[in-house]
């Protein structure tokens, strides 16, 4: 659910008709009406330098075998891993169409619109995985510890994304139930864009609003209206809000739960040394687990394969829980040497 925004409007949210009215802007400096510094690429970047950061204090205090002189060179591999593996996920998997898709503006090719938003993160962790094994056999890493450090360092970047997806009103939630709609509770979410929906059932009482808007020539009453509060005019918001829908905030939801939870989740369970591939194994758990509950609070859609986006993510993190129990199993009999473990050692520095 994406439509093209105006060329200015004002950062921030506005409570109205007690929820709250996305009208947030996706530039963090817009250079021309389609190309700029998006907060969606700040949050990635955000992602790396902290996944960086992690890598360097695990590096510097020995709690993983890379060298401190290679997280750069690592983290290289895992940032080109990510991207690739995000973009070509979501490509085949929610929007084949891209493939086709050419324009006359940089980059040229609808795959590689990577600014305009779609990441997969499934696709994402499959690229990142391969990443991790390639650099591991150059290296002569164990390929499962390394494994280990990178589902450990993931958690922020994955909840920076979701951060990433609400400015971009993407993902939206699912409509609150019919019961909570005549008083929405102030953590619901409503966005000017359903009013540009075909299926938009008030379109005749938004119209009526045309009085507070100008309107261009050849123009559409509620494109009009819709930019007006993304410029940052209060008084249309708070006309407008009572005929939106209020709808469950997933994408927050969802950087809650795979940012900070999961973080947590896996800090507990790497604070002293485990088998290489434990901490792997977890990471396909808990976020799976996370996944399939947090998809219950989202929108979902048919995409071009002709499938529910439901299905497709409900069957994917299906497919992680299995892996990640499979995984435990299997390290958890192998006869390795424990690794990691975020707890002072004895020989250093409680400071550390």
């Amino acid at each position: 659910m994406k439509y093209p925004r105006p060329k200015a409007y004002t950062p921030g949210m506005m409570l109205l008709a007690e929820s709250y009215v996305h009208n947030l802007d996706p530039f963090a400096w817009q250079i021309t009406d389609a190309f700029g510094i998006r907060w969606y690429g700040l949050a990635y970047l955000t992602g790396f330098v902290v996944a960086w950061l992690l890598l360097k204090w695990m590096a510097s205090t020995g709690r993983i075998l890379l060298k401190p002189d290679q997280v750069a060179d690592f983290l290289t591999w895992l940032i080109v891993g990510t991207l690739a593996g995000g973009r070509l996920g979501y490509v085949f998997l929610y929007s084949p169409d891209l493939i086709w898709t050419f324009s006359d503006s940089i980059p040229f090719w609808g795959v590689l619109e990577i600014h305009k938003g779609g990441m997969a993160s499934h696709g994402g962790m499959i690229g990142v995985v391969l990443a991790a094994i390639l650099y591991a056999r150059k290296h002569q890493i164990n390929p499962w510890h390394l494994l280990d450090t990178v589902g450990f360092i993931a958690p922020p970047g994955l909840g920076l994304g979701r951060m990433a997806n609400f400015t971009n009103a993407e993902l939206w939630g699912r409509p609150l139930p019919e019961s909570m709609r005549a008083d929405p509770p102030a953590w619901s979410m409503k966005y000017p864009d359903e009013i540009l929906m075909e299926s938009f059932p008030r379109g005749v009482e938004v119209d009526s609003l045309v009085t507070m808007v100008t309107v261009p020539p050849n123009g559409s009453i509620r494109q009009s209206i819709r930019d007006a509060v993304y410029a940052g005019q209060e008084n249309v918001s708070e006309a407008l809000a009572p005929y939106l829908t209020p709808f469950y905030p997933s994408s927050l939801f969802q950087a809650l739960s795979d940012g900070l939870i999961l973080f947590i989740a896996l800090a507990l369970v790497w604070l002293v040394p485990r088998k290489p591939g434990i901490i792997t194994g977890a990471f396909l758990v808990v976020y799976g687990v996370l996944r399939v509950l947090t998809e219950q609070f989202r929108e979902q859609f048919t995409t071009n394969w002709g499938y529910s986006s439901m299905v497709v993510a409900g069957g994917l993190s299906g497919i992680m829980v299995l892996i990640g129990l499979l995984i435990l199993l299997y390290c958890s009999k192998r006869d390795t040497p424990k690794l990691g473990g975020l707890l002072p050692r004895q020989s250093e520095p409680a400071s550390q």
